[in-house]
């Protein structure tokens, strides 16, 4: 642990900063004398500061190697596992800290030969959003950080934006770094994205937002970083061996030898990052490869005039240089292709400059453009790009015990380029498409004509078959994303049948002309049959994936509506019909979908945008995700269906919990007597100022809880009573029609009921009662998602509680006091004061334009839904008392 100044430890008690260690660096760096490169790393939501072992360890490791030549100090900031993606108000606390941080950081190598003058940072998920918003803050100096890696950080929005202060956060830090693209040239950003493996964080929330400046920014997504190849979960990315590996390689690459710090040229981060993150060339990394270099060694010397060509080495004492002369190749083909299954960092295939007869006397190192995959590393060449070259030259070394295989040949690009169409989203995975490759070749780029939407989702199915047995080398198949790096590789035996599922991580931008591609990195003597089809439950696992966060609007929406036409049934018939038949009867998507479509649709015209503006409306929220290209009309309904689904299926458990809470309490108490209770009296106003103090002086979310706990109280009492009453009636009238012995046994039960509550049973009461219930349980569901969207803040508040007494800021402060006051009403009322009240008829209208409001304003601001619940139940106290 690092003693922060007193200021700074009394100004933010719960949050530490430490210096990791183990072994003997660990014993060596107590006294703080450090001198080596410090990284900062910064946990995420509910992140340990202790998940920076990963890096520490595997940099120590590294450092060993190199005999302490260079070594890095890894500091980490314990934010108390905050639940920043969920409660914003502390990011900007956290941002700060942080700032504190590296100021400390840099105080330690005060006086140091080679002092840093910045800190590199790595930010896991939420931490990755505040190392970003350090640049908003007034006194933060750009220059304190030279390079930032992200981890599955969501960069664009929210996953959940429960709360003003969180989308707030957003705006501020997107809105910066747009504005003042120039000032952060100087600033090298990687973002690892973990793919569809990560359930928390879809990778397209973590790509960096497309600024001006495009060289100093990269997004990747980790099925696509060389020698990862492979997608993660949200927390694994943290500590997976590839990809730390990967992040350290990279880190010492980034070294500069004369200050033995990280350098400070830009362009030389980039190239590094380019070099361990995008596209690997199978060699270790250098700033300024020699660009030509001389053929020596005793080699001999082989020329090849074939098109194709293979070679396997198996304990060869020569070494040989085969040269391929492309005078006579250059009509015929476009290309050169050559794969290598010996994954060394050496250079092995070059360009011949000046040649004699026999051997180069001169030549360009093309091993820079080769790319390692899984199983080999691969160079292609187009041979128009080097019209100086006369030869291709392969070298091959010497080798003891190993055994590897050469495959080279030329190819006319045309040949080895087929198109796919995919098939149609509602196709429904009935239809497919087909294509057959006869292989003669190495390499065959399958084009996915069409592919280019999220929420397109497809399986395709490979199958390998070879006309003999003999052993081969596993192929390759690549799926590849000309418009983003999120490429996916698959490694399958020869002969096999592989599926590989086709899906996006973001959209094809307008201006991109560009098309996906399935490489397939062949064996030259097998038939491939590829077979592409929908798959109806990765289409539906995209929708999920992208607008799962907005599910809660639809459910409220469902659930207002059924409370809307309780309402209308309530003023027509005088009765309270049921949630779920209500539920089944009113909530339907023709009510709300098509408006919101006619509003974005002529939100498009440049009038309807600038009426829009005078009134200072805020915008739709499906145009928003229209613009990201994460939006189509058939999404809303689906997620409607949805959300009338778990609306249903939520109030059968309700209802079930109900009965089962009654039973319980019949079986320990005996029911009081249903009567009707006053709206107002001086306690409950006394408890209403109470948790209006409570909610003041301490958190909004508690006071809500208390009185959804003292409402779901009221209403099970309700329910025990109005069973109770329910027997008692149904006792009394087979009284009057038996006079059997069993009968006389179960009037003597009722009786006793009736000596108990003192009260004969009374069918309009009873009516009246069920009424009631049935109109508090429609108000208690909604009320249950109202608690559910301040849960987050409430649990904060509760981890916090031994710091501060009162949650600052809270989102739901002044709402809490509306809500409190609204609901102690609420739950003494009746249906029969509500049929009587002039202003039903407009209680029961306004639900369904609020639905429209809630599905328009807040799919992407969450924190908004408890204020359309709130007013339309306002209207309901007014009903009772009007």
């Amino acid at each position: 642990k690092i003693k922060l100044p007193k200021k700074t430890a009394r100004r933010y008690p719960a949050y530490e900063l430490y210096l990791y260690g183990e072994g003997n660096y660990a014993e060596e760096n107590k006294n703080l004398l450090l001198t080596g490169i410090p990284v900062l790393f910064l946990p995420g939501n509910a992140g340990s500061y202790k998940q920076v072992r990963s890096l520490g360890s595997i940099a120590l490791r590294k450092a060993e190697d190199v005999d302490f030549k260079y070594h890095f100090n890894f500091f980490s900031v314990n934010f108390n596992e905050e639940l920043v993606a969920l409660y914003g108000g502390s990011l900007q606390r956290q941002t700060k800290f942080v700032h504190e941080c590296v100021k400390v950081i840099l105080k330690l190598y005060r006086d140091r030969e080679f002092a840093p003058t910045s800190v590199a940072i790595v930010g896991h998920s939420m931490g990755g959003l505040v190392a970003r918003a350090l640049l908003t803050l007034k006194n933060f100096k750009p220059e304190l950080i030279n390079i930032l890696i992200t981890q599955a950080t969501p960069h664009v929005a929210p996953v959940m934006p429960l709360d003003k202060y969180l989308t707030d956060f957003y705006t501020a830090v997107n809105n910066h770094w747009i504005l003042k693209a120039q000032d952060l040239r100087n600033l090298t950003t990687l973002s690892v994205a973990g793919g569809f493996r990560d359930y928390q964080v879809r990778s397209g929330l973590a790509f960096l937002p497309r600024l001006s400046q495009h060289d100093s920014a990269l997004s990747v997504v980790s099925s696509a970083v060389p020698r990862a190849w492979a997608s993660t979960d949200h927390l694994s990315i943290v500590w997976c061996k590839e990809l730390i590996l990967a992040t350290i390689r990279a880190f010492f690459d980034l070294i500069d030898e004369n200050t033995r710090q990280i350098t400070e040229d830009p362009k030389k981060r980039m190239s590094v990052l380019n070099h361990h993150f995008v596209r690997h060339p199978a060699k270790i990394f250098e700033e300024n490869p020699e660009v030509f270099t001389e053929l020596t060694g005793a080699f001999i010397w082989i020329t090849v005039k074939a098109s194709k060509w293979t070679y396997s080495v198996y304990n060869d004492s020569d070494g040989k240089y085969f040269t391929f002369p492309l005078a006579s190749h250059r009509k015929s083909y476009s290309h050169f292709y050559c794969e290598n299954s010996m994954l060394d960092t050496s250079s092995w295939i070059y360009g011949c400059i000046n040649s004699s007869s026999s051997m180069c006397l001169e030549a360009t190192d093309l091993s820079w453009n080769a790319e390692l995959l899984p199983t080999t590393k691969v160079v292609i060449l187009k041979l128009q790009d080097y019209t100086s070259l006369s030869h291709i030259v392969i070298q091959v070394p010497p080798t003891v015990g190993n055994k590897y295989t050469l495959d080279c040949e030329f190819f006319k690009e045309d040949s080895r380029t087929v198109q796919l169409p995919v098939t149609h989203l509602f196709s429904f995975g009935l239809s497919s498409s087909k294509i057959l490759l006869n292989s003669t070749g190495l390499l065959y780029n399958v084009q996915l004509q069409h592919f280019n939407q999220i929420y397109q989702a497809f399986k395709i199915y490979i199958e390998s078959h070879c006309q003999s047995l003999k052993e081969r080398k596993p192929n390759v198949y690549r799926l590849h994303i000309p418009w983003s790096h999120e490429d996916s590789l698959i490694v399958a035996k020869v002969p096999s049948s592989t599926e590989i599922s086709a899906k996006l991580h973001i959209a094809q931008p307008q201006n991109d002309s560009r098309v996906p591609e399935l490489n397939i990195y062949s064996s030259s003597d097998c038939q491939y049959e590829v077979i592409l089809k929908t798959s109806l439950t990765q289409v539906l696992g995209q929708i999920i994936r992208f607008h799962a966060g907005a599910l809660p609007v639809y459910i409220v929406s469902n659930i207002l509506l059924t409370y809307g036409g309780q309402l209308s049934t309530l003023l027509s018939t005088g009765q309270c019909s049921d949630f779920s038949l209500e539920l089944v009867r009113t909530a339907k998507p023709y009510k709300v979908e098509p408006l919101i479509s006619i509003i974005v649709f002529l939100q498009g015209f440049n009038w309807l945008r600038e009426i829009w503006e005078l009134l200072s409306l805020p915008e739709v929220d499906a145009a928003v995700l229209s613009s990201r290209d994460v939006w189509f009309p058939l999404v809303s309904l689906i997620l409607f269906l949805f959300g009338t689904g778990i609306a249903y299926w939520s109030g059968v458990v309700f209802s079930t919990s109900l009965r089962l809470f009654s039973s319980l309490w019949l079986t320990l108490m005996r029911p009081t007597v249903l009567q009707k209770e006053k709206l107002i009296t001086p306690r409950r106003l006394c408890g209403v100022l109470s948790l209006a103090l409570v909610s003041w002086t301490t958190c909004g979310a508690f006071a809500v809880f208390i009185i959804y706990l003292q409402y779901l109280f009221k209403v099970i009492k309700l329910h025990v009573n109005v069973r109770a009453e329910q027997n008692m009636l149904s006792h009394s009238k087979e009284t009057s029609q038996n006079s059997s012995i069993h009968t006389v046994k179960r009037q003597s039960s009722m009786d006793s009921i009736s000596e108990a509550t003192q009260s004969p049973p009374n069918s309009t009461t009873v009516d009246e009662a069920i009424n009631s219930l049935r109109m508090h349980v429609t108000i208690l569901n909604l009320f249950t998602w109202i608690v559910l969207l301040n849960l987050p803040s409430l649990i904060y508040w509760l981890k916090n509680l031994r710091y501060n007494v009162r949650l600052d800021p809270d989102p739901c402060r002044s709402t809490a006091i509306v809500i409190v006051c609204i609901l102690e009403i609420l739950m003494n009322s009746s249906t029969s004061e509500v049929k009587s009240s002039k202003l039903l008829k407009i209680a029961a209208k306004v639900p369904l334009p609020l639905s429209v409001a809630m599905l328009a304003f807040g799919r992407m601001h969450l924190y908004k839904v408890p204020h359309f619940v709130t007013f339309s139940l306002l209207l309901h106290v007014l009903c009772c008392i009007v």
